[in-house]
């Protein structure tokens, strides 16, 4: 599971509370043959303990909850068979995972710098050198051609751990002090260390299980963080003193609703600071003079079921609000600091009823606005003069562009903004707000001999049952492709949380275009894709639109002979690798195999656990079981719950042990049912990352060897390795 909405991505979890039974310590395990298996590979099953639920009258039985356990040695056992499962299985694709890893690799830049960006008199990038796994954080004093400044070498950083992420970053106002979050587990109870960027020397204290979110107040001695609770929430804003022991930081504020999580942000002209609490569906926020480190947070706007708002501040005396106040598909509105209530709120960027606002620029002559119609991404450009506007050309019809600044300078007459298809690689250009002058800065180097004119992208409309009509982004290589079914087809999606999945350059997806797959992203409804509404009609009891949704692009893809049931492939992770339990419940005719990855599956029984992570976050995205219809209508479609007797499609499964937004046992729990139940002979494989969380391996070089292996995953199914 994962939040994914406007300014920030929550990302909390903790594991399941029930207690194991003393009889796990002495489980056996038992294994068979899957008759399509090498002859050294064995199929995990497990000893089963039932535990019973009773729900509304009902009846759950679960036998294998005692794999919540990792502290089990029973357990962390049956993880590693499960994995030399994996491995003697596709051990004869070694050598085909190996080419395409290389593939991978070769078109990675191995030297590779971002375009750098202005604040507050320094030019910020990132920075990467040959056969390293991670990047250094550089920056530059007033202009790009001063000399360089390594902020943090993360391959330094890393060492020898598996695993090391940076989780955030902040700069003090003087531009002296860094402060970072690290995570070396992938559980995100992050650490924060504080490093003088002059001296090249820490302060002595760290802060422990953070949240990785920084804001500095302006005396560059106080900084704002935020703690976690036993579920890895967000939920405490603390105020700590620069060389201070920890113990004595003064608590600002405590949410202490479980079904709201706390973000920190400070504005780009470091005028304030904002606490905002969010639930799904509702926000409240504070805000804090930047300039006094003694004050308090003041309450912007209290919370109104289903308000979602996001402040800023750009000029004058005047908050803006990010809002959906009598607006679906959000707007912009402006109030004075003195008064920011919703009583004061007027109008500065009106909704539209056929165009979802997504972020917006103020400059000083200009208001620049990005909205999604119709699935694409929209920039338009608004003088503050004469009230005149205009929309920048794109010239593709499935791409995505994103809008961005280069500078905090109020006055610049530039913007910049990202642009990407699924033929195009990310490209970053800066474009003039007067005389509308684009200029390409840069654009992703792929090598591997990328060509572009090879490979062509389509926009195509799939029926839904209920008359809808689903957007499905398309590539492939155009020498390989014949629509008469022969192609196979890796489709994707995602659908929920309002996050949409844009057609953008993936270059891993080349290595399957160039063995003749085609490509498809489903932009089915619990994404926005089409608007607020189209997230509406995918979530809590109209949650089953975004399975059909999926599954009938899928059917019309054969239908138009993309490519065939026996040739295709299904894809998602998270909450979107849920979708695939349930779609592989519904419909497993339609999928020659399914990638579920971190995938979310005893969807019942977490919902019904407050101590889990995410749970109590996200009743308004999901439901809350212990209300009956809920309850019932989860039932009905659960992953878990929901497996059958029944031919099931080859299986690839993947979780991280220290994965605490979707626990190992998920997919662990899922796999081992699907097997009890399929009475086809297809592989059912979990493969469980030991030593990563939800994300998986943190190197950009390590993380291509997942990707290698599902590859071949697909290939072998197709009886494409020799």
């Amino acid at each position: 599971m994962s939040f994914d909405y406007c300014l920030q991505r929550k990302n909390t979890g903790l594991f399941l509370k029930y207690l194991v039974s003393s009889c796990v310590f002495f489980c056996s395990f038992s294994c068979k043959t899957n008759e399509n298996s090498p002859k050294d590979s064995v199929e995990p099953s497990a000893k089963k303990i039932a535990d019973t639920f009773s729900e509304h009258g009902t009846e759950r039985v679960d036998y294998y909850t005692w794999l919540s356990h990792p502290e089990d040695s029973v357990v962390i056992s049956h993880l590693r068979e499960e994995n030399e499962y994996v491995e003697n299985y596709l051990r004869h694709t070694e050598k085909v995972q190996e080419e395409i890893y290389g593939e991978l690799v070769s078109r990675i830049e191995q030297e590779y710098t971002s375009l750098p960006t202005k604040k507050n008199g320094y030019w910020y990038y990132t920075r990467y050198e040959k056969d390293k796994q991670y990047p250094q954080f550089c920056r530059k004093k007033e202009t790009v051609a001063a000399a360089e400044e390594i902020m943090l070498n993360v391959n330094e950083l890393a060492g020898s751990h598996e695993l090391y992420l940076i989780r955030g970053r902040a700069v003090s106002k003087n531009n002296q002090w860094l402060a970072y979050a690290e995570d070396t587990s992938g559980d995100r109870k992050s650490r924060g260390r504080f490093y003088n960027l002059s001296t090249k020397s820490y302060s002595p204290e760290m802060l422990n299980n953070i949240s990785g979110e920084f804001a500095w107040a302006n005396d560059d001695k106080t900084i704002y963080y935020v703690t976690n609770d036993h579920t890895v929430r967000p939920y405490k804003v603390w105020k700590h003193r620069l060389g201070s022991d920890p113990a004595t930081d003064q608590l600002l504020f405590t949410e202490s609703d479980s079904t709201y999580s706390v973000d920190l942000m400070k504005t780009e002209n470091s005028r304030y600071i904002f606490i905002v609490s969010a639930s799904t569906n509702t926000t409240e926020a504070r805000y804090i003079d930047a300039n006094d480190s003694t004050a308090s947070p003041i309450m912007i706007q209290a919370r109104k079921k289903d308000l979602l708002y996001y402040p800023d501040h750009v000029e004058g005396n005047q908050f803006y609000f990010f809002n959906n106040d009598k607006a679906k598909n959000f707007k912009i509105s402006s109030a004075p600091v003195s008064s920011p209530g919703l009583a004061s709120w007027k109008d500065f960027i009106p909704h539209r009823d056929s165009a979802l606002l997504n972020s917006y620029e103020i400059v000083r002559d200009y208001i620049v606005v990005e909205h999604t119609v119709k699935g694409l991404n929209e920039i338009t450009v608004v003088n503050r003069k004469d009230n005149s506007s205009y929309k920048v050309d794109f010239g593709e019809n499935a791409y995505v562009a994103d809008l961005g600044k280069a500078t905090d300078d109020y006055i610049s007459d530039s913007i910049r903004y990202s642009y990407s298809s699924l033929t195009t690689p990310f490209s970053e250009f800066t474009f003039n707000l007067g005389s509308k002058q684009k200029i390409l800065l840069k654009q992703e180097k792929v090598g591997g001999g990328y060509n572009a004119e090879l490979y062509k992208t389509e926009r195509i409309w799939a029926p839904a049952g209920d008359g809808s009509k689903i957007p499905v982004s398309l590539v492939y290589k155009k020498d390989l492709f014949r629509k008469d079914g022969t192609n196979p087809l890796f489709i994707y999606a995602y659908g929920s949380y309002g996050a949409s999945t844009d057609a953008e350059f993936d270059p891993s997806v080349i290595s399957l275009l160039d063995r003749g797959f085609v490509y498809a992203i489903a932009h089915i409804r619990g994404g926005q894709e089409m608007g607020r509404y189209w997230y509406e009609d995918g979530r809590q009891l109209k949650k089953k639109n975004t399975f059909t949704d999926f599954t009938d692009c899928a059917a019309y893809l054969e239908k138009e002979k993309y490519s065939s049931a026996d040739k295709t492939f299904a894809n998602g992770v998270s909450a979107g690798g849920m979708l695939m339990g349930v779609i592989t419940n519904q419909h497993p005719e339609l999928f020659k195999g399914i990638i579920a990855e971190v995938p979310w599956m005893d969807v019942i029984t977490d919902m019904y656990n407050p101590d889990l992570p995410l749970t109590t976050l996200e009743y308004d995205e999901w439901g809350d079981p212990r209300n009956k219809e809920f309850y019932d209508y989860m039932r009905s479609w659960s992953p878990y719950d929901n497996v059958k007797p029944t031919a099931y499609p080859a299986i690839l499964a993947t979780g991280g042990l220290n994965d605490t937004q979707v626990p190992y046992f998920s997919p662990a729990k899922w796999v081992l049912k699907i097997r009890e139940n399929n009475t086809a002979k297809t592989p059912v494989l979990f493969k469980c990352n030991m030593g990563a969380g939800h994300g998986g391996a943190s190197g950009r070089f390590e993380r291509q060897k997942l990707t290698a292996l599902k590859f071949a995953f697909m290939l072998d199914q197709l009886g494409m390795v020799k």
